[in-house]
Formats: C-alpha cells, sequence, structure tokens
C-alpha cells in the first residue's frame, strides 16, 4: 500500500474527474460527475493510515495496483 498524504491523493482524484463539492472542517469532500463521493482528511502534511487510504480507494472504485500504477511506485 503507497503512502500518500492528503495533497498527492487530491491530485489523484482531480485527475480522475473529482471536484471539491464541500468542506466541512479539515475534511473535504470530492464528487464526480457519476455522483461517486469521497471524503479527504486533510491533516497538514501527515500519511494516511492503509485503511484510509483503502477506503478511498473503494469509494472512487479503484484498485491499489492501478494506484501503484499511476503514482509509478
Amino acid at each position: 500500500m503507497p503512502r500518500l498524504t492528503a495533497r498527492e491523493m487530491i491530485r489523484v482524484l482531480e485527475r480522475h474527474g473529482f471536484v471539491l463539492a464541500r468542506s466541512s472542517g479539515s475534511h473535504h469532500i470530492y464528487k464526480n460527475a457519476l455522483g461517486k463521493r469521497v471524503t479527504v482528511p486533510v491533516h497538514a502534511s501527515k500519511t494516511f493510515h492503509p485503511k484510509v487510504l483503502r477506503s478511498m480507494l473503494r469509494d472512487m472504485d479503484m484498485a491499489v495496483d492501478a494506484l501503484k500504477e499511476e503514482l509509478g511506485k
């Protein structure tokens, strides 16, 4: 599982057609044209726990292997 920060994950989301719909405190909610919603906890430059990252990937219907390929890791 790659280790990503919120900024890196937001870049991936935006490349896949997600846009910032709203924010609630430190949580940014991104949506795409199909109505899928992904919540990104933004906490400085901390990396996501693998379970949190896996949950975000599940919400955007993306496999871990596809993410690794996109990041070149």
